[in-house]
């Protein structure tokens, strides 16, 4: 029998990875039989399963405040702590709400236990699977301790009970083993492992009347390599080993940045833009392109989603310093381009192991891997095998059907067969 599933989190909207995560999680369930609702400060889930709760969003004015507060102190105010306990009553009250309104018999709070950005809602989620038992699967993106600037704070009595609980009625989910290894040496908790996943059995969208202008729009040349960061502009992103491998290329090209740099702040989207000036290479940045839909601006400008770009990149570069898994990875597996990717700590541990061909630089760009990215751009044929044989390793490891086996397991724990 389907159970009444409740997704949690700060926002589910737009196209950050644990919203996209989410999504992915909900379209297996519901075709598993359950049915999902979703909870957040911020949603575009349909109204009729949607409970927003705007002091769940790590931007809310207050809770905005609190979270400066707590990561600027080494020592608590007693008027912090009233505040946070305030919001985390009112918290609570939502969350049983939220519950009540949709029957619910399972939540599924989505980092929310994981990475302390709205500690009231923390402490709010894990009193109530505390008092209540109700069946939790928490689903751990990225956790405080792999983030510097959560490491000074003056919570972390609050950290040791909430980020992540140990409770008896939660099954604990990580993305890659290494979050697997250091849960258990932290905190004794054992968890399983889903990574991130795509629809690897249904094909690709390609090209079609809406997105076939795309290259016009960019104002890329028919005789211009289109090179796709498919990134935010955040430091740990490393675009500028992109940019680099742009330059050295030796061949007409145009680096197109997908995606903004969000809410981290725009001193290193500014450090792009210069190192781009500086390596005399053509960055086109479309962030306000991109949408997580097809649509018009109020301008009349036309939209496109980020999968509308795919098609048309040449070469993805993703030469990230750290990752908690790499949608990006997956994605330009899905779209069958070929991809250079730096030797990050998860795709060292969890993703090159599976046997995938690609361009792999370590740290650097080496002339072997400037050489190695001009043969594969020159050779369409060895394009193709690559596509080929990455497409069925990801089918095989980061499948819909390979995390609906996951979930499944998960949920008998709870109900039995």
């Amino acid at each position: 029998m389907g159970k009444n599933i409740g997704f949690m989190s700060f926002r589910i909207s737009g196209t950050d990875g644990v919203s996209l995560e989410t999504k992915k999680w909900a379209h297996i369930l519901e075709r598993m039989g359950h049915r999902c609702f979703f909870m957040a400060g911020e949603l575009d889930t349909p109204p009729a399963v949607s409970f927003i709760a705007p002091e769940a969003h790590f931007q809310t004015g207050e809770i905005k405040e609190i979270y400066q507060e707590c990561f600027n102190n080494q020592f608590r105010p007693p008027k912090l702590t009233k505040k946070l306990h305030m919001y985390r009553e009112r918290l609570k009250e939502e969350i049983a709400a939220f519950i009540g309104k949709f029957s619910l018999d399972v939540l599924v709070p989505e980092n929310t236990l994981t990475i302390p950005l709205n500690i009231p809602l923390g402490m709010a989620i894990t009193e109530t699977i505390a008092e209540t038992g109700i069946p939790t699967i928490a689903h751990h993106h990225d956790f405080f301790w792999e983030r510097k600037r959560f490491l000074r704070n003056c919570v972390w009595d609050y950290f040791n009970a909430c980020y992540p609980p140990h409770l008896n009625s939660i099954q604990h989910v990580v993305i890659n083993s290494s979050a697997q290894n250091q849960l258990a040496l932290r905190t004794g908790i054992n968890s399983t492992l889903i990574p991130n996943v795509m629809d690897y059995a249904t094909p690709a969208p390609g090209i079609d009347d809406w997105n076939r202008d795309v290259r016009k729009v960019f104002a890329i040349d028919d005789d211009e390599l289109l090179i796709l960061q498919p990134t935010r502009v955040v430091q740990r992103k490393g675009i500028e080993h992109a940019i680099e491998l742009v330059a050295r290329l030796g061949r007409k090209a145009a680096l197109v940045i997908s995606h903004a740099s969000g809410d981290e702040g725009y001193e290193y989207q500014q450090r792009v833009h210069d190192y781009a000036d500086l390596m005399k290479i053509r960055a086109i940045f479309v962030d306000d392109l991109i949408r997580e839909k097809r649509e018009y601006t109020a301008d009349g400008r036309k939209t496109y989603t980020l999968y509308d770009v795919y098609p048309f990149a040449d070469l993805v570069t993703y030469p990230s310093i750290f990752e908690g898994f790499g949608n990006a990875f997956l994605e330009a597996i899905y779209f069958r381009r070929p991809i250079m990717v730096n030797n990050y700590s998860i795709y060292s541990h969890d993703i090159k192991p599976k046997g995938f061909e690609v361009i792999e630089m370590d740290e650097y760009l080496s002339d072997r891997i400037v050489a190695l990215t001009r043969e594969i751009l020159d050779d369409p044929d060895r394009v193709g095998r690559m596509a080929d044989k990455n497409y069925a390793i990801a089918r095989k490891y980061y499948s819909y059907e390979m995390a609906e086996e996951a979930l499944h397991f998960l949920l008998k724990t709870f109900f039995g067969a």
